[in-house]
């Protein structure tokens, strides 16, 4: 054996200098080749059997639609007719569609990181007041201004998310999954009463954007009254979900995003930046979250603690959808809207914070992987 040959063979056994790591760099055929062995090794997996899975759902759908004819039978002994219950109806989507946003914040981060982030209501609560403060409190703008001012609460409000991140959950990383649920729940409290400090308990109120004063414009079509913020609201809900689509399968750093959360070990060994991965899903569930808020205000009236209710009902949201599907969480979202609509109209409004959390066991005793349970990816 030469010279060369025996150095190669010393350093092949472990003696001698070791051999250099190879360059680790994220690029389109790794992201492919992670996204291509994270499904083969989710499809190795053994899957729930699938009479098992039927019986769950139907479960599912025969308690589901067991509520919903409680609460219509309710209504009908109160004396309420078609156009009350389409009121009711677009009353839940226009609420389902914020808690949407703020869902799929949530299946962001657990997908990517495994972690449930309840520091989403936080940025649900920093995007509306955040945009308060850049138009300096007026009661009427220009459009010019207040669309500026919400892009830039947008903007910093994911800053602060991946912030978030860095300074507290990335040193505890390697800590167990309830530690990390206790780190996101003591941030939030934090942000909440920086809010408190910074902008007081009082209410304030964003201009509609359809009038761009304080009142808004009523559209009534049957009987039906809708505020125009409304549109605005579904509108908004649509394109976030289109360009939320368009970002996770024709970029390059979404298809790394999609790695991470199919299999977080098999991403990291294609050369995928795990832990960049994170910081960005933090970053982009901040965003969706301060988008739902600053959508929502026109119709309420922001306040510090906003964040408590509606990251909450985001999270009651994700979980019906199985924290791991994106249109899971659209799905339960919805559902979950108009159903508290129907509970709040039908009943006292003060009900309506119980019956989320009614749902949440439901969903959690009979199907714990949501709607669309095996459709969605599984983050290992």
């Amino acid at each position: 054996m030469t010279d060369r040959g025996a150095q190669t063979a010393t350093r092949g056994q472990g003696g001698g200098e070791p051999l250099p790591d190879p360059p680790v760099q994220t690029s389109a055929d790794a992201v492919a080749g992670a996204l291509e062995a994270g499904t083969r090794a989710v499809r190795l997996r053994p899957a729930r059997p699938y009479a098992r899975r039927r019986e769950s759902q139907t479960w599912l759908a025969v308690i589901t639609g067991a509520i919903l004819l409680v609460l219509v039978g309710m209504g009908r002994r109160l004396g309420y007719g078609a156009v009350d219950y389409l009121q009711l109806l677009v009353d839940g989507l226009q609420i389902g569609a914020v808690y949407a946003l703020v869902a799929l914040g949530f299946v962001v981060v657990y997908r990517v990181t495994g972690v449930i982030n309840f520091t989403q209501g936080a940025f649900v609560m920093l995007g509306p007041m955040l945009t308060v403060s850049l138009l300096g409190g007026s009661p009427a703008v220009p459009a010019l201004h207040l669309l500026l001012a919400a892009v830039g609460a947008v903007l910093i409000t994911g800053v602060v998310g991946m912030g978030v991140y860095r300074l507290t959950l990335h040193p505890a990383r390697m800590a167990s999954p309830l530690t990390r649920i206790i780190i996101t729940v003591g941030v939030y409290i934090s942000i909440q009463g920086m809010g408190l400090i910074v902008w007081g308990p009082r209410p304030y109120a964003l201009p509609a954007f359809t009038t761009l004063q304080m009142a808004d414009r009523l559209v009534t079509v049957g009987g039906i009254a809708v505020q125009a913020q409304t549109f605005w609201i579904w509108g908004t809900a649509a394109f976030t979900l289109a360009l939320l689509a368009l970002f996770f399968e024709r970029t390059v750093v979404g298809k790394a995003m999609r790695a991470c959360a199919v299999n977080r070990v098999a991403a990291q060994l294609m050369g995928i930046r795990v832990d960049r991965m994170a910081t960005l899903a933090f970053g982009l569930a901040a965003v969706l979250g301060a988008v739902g808020g600053i959508v929502l205000s026109p119709a309420t009236r922001p306040t510090y603690d906003m964040g408590l209710e509606l990251g909450l009902k985001g999270f009651v949201a994700a979980i019906m959808g199985g924290l791991v599907s994106f249109p899971g969480a659209v799905v339960g979202a919805l559902v979950l809207g108009v159903l508290e609509s129907l509970w709040a109209g039908i009943t006292l409004s003060g009900f309506k914070d119980i019956f989320a959390f009614v749902m949440l066991i439901i969903f959690l005793l009979v199907r714990p992987q949501g709607f669309l349970a095996g459709k969605g990816e599984v983050g290992h």
